[in-house]
């Protein structure tokens, strides 16, 4: 192969590799915080027997596993943003990382609530000023490492083009599932945090003791709807499920409305890249019409960054 399709078929593969150096930052900044508070968290509800915050504890641990693995996506996926192998880019190495996040953190809430139903039938007493500190502290590390981790990145892809693009590119594929996992996976640390904080005062002002385990039972609820929408989010990425994505109507309208009469006989649709699809075609067409016309027409919608079109002309 010469040097100048090397250049092009790396400048393709760019194309669907678009790293996200301030979420690679801010996921090992947050991975680093989370495992130090997980530590003060499992001693802190060891040594005070406080099940909501040792429960906190050791699901943190597993947010620290889920942050590290985010990490390590981003960092893969940079590191073979080259290689030829990968003829659709790395990108879904970051969707795989946010997937086993995503079964991970359900994973967590099956422990929490385990460890919350045990906790009710066999209750112990708890030192609850020194363990509410402790929740308190928690929360305020996780509410850090959710700024952190916020998701702004899509709002860089909202580009105008003209009134080619009045009928809408936010389609709401310009979301990092990568960091949105490691995001998700403190939001549950810190919602965790709140009902361990909530618990705890119950039980100190109230004798309300029970508050601590039935607060473990609905945080592990609250983190499997979360984990669950991920894992569906992550899933139809990895299936290549985008057949009901509103850019397969552009297409379409693209096609078999634009000035050249046409008719699509078949379509593939596949997310190659943050807010970035793929897709290959059959299209019948006059004779003489040439796959070029196709590929100008699509050329207007900027999320569409690889067409593979098969004309087929037919009399009439």
């Amino acid at each position: 192969m010469s040097l100048d399709a090397l250049a092009a078929a790396r400048r393709h593969r760019h194309a669907f590799s678009e790293g996200n150096p301030m979420a690679e930052k801010n996921t090992r900044r947050a991975m680093i915080l989370t495992v130090l508070m997980m530590g003060v968290e499992i001693a802190g509800g060891w040594w005070f027997n406080s099940m909501a915050v040792l429960a906190d504890g050791w699901h943190m641990s597993s947010h620290a596993l889920a942050l590290g693995l985010a990490a390590f996506a981003y960092a893969c996926a940079r590191r073979y943003r080259d290689d030829p192998r990968f003829a659709f880019g790395t990108w879904k190495i970051e969707i795989l990382a946010g997937y086993t996040s995503a079964i991970l953190l359900l994973g967590v809430a099956g422990l929490m609530a385990f460890e919350s139903i045990a906790r009710v039938f066999k209750p112990s007493p708890i030192h609850y000023p020194q363990a509410i500190a402790i929740a308190v502290v928690g929360l305020a590390v996780n509410l850090l490492c959710a700024w952190w981790l916020r998701d702004q990145h899509h709002h860089g892809h909202d580009h105008a083009h003209g009134d080619h693009h009045d009928h809408g590119h936010h389609h709401g594929h310009h979301h990092d599932l990568n960091q949105r996992s490691a995001y998700l996976h403190v939001l549950a640390d810190a919602a965790t945090s709140v009902l361990a904080i909530i618990a705890l005062l119950g039980g100190l002002y109230f004798g309300a003791s029970w508050l601590d385990p039935l607060m473990g039972i609905v945080g592990a609820v609250l983190v499997s709807v979360w984990a669950v929408g991920l894992i569906r989010q992550t899933g139809r990425v990895l299936l290549d499920a985008e057949m009901d994505a509103p850019v397969v109507a552009e297409i379409r309208e693209a096609v078999e409305q634009g000035a050249v009469p046409a008719r699509l006989a078949d379509l593939h649709v596949w997310q190659v890249g943050r807010g970035r699809f793929a897709c290959a075609m059959e299209v019948v067409t006059a004779p003489g019409v040439e796959s070029e016309v196709f590929h100008r027409a699509l050329s207007i919608h900027e999320e569409i960054v690889h067409v593979t079109v098969e004309v087929r002309h037919a009399a009439g």
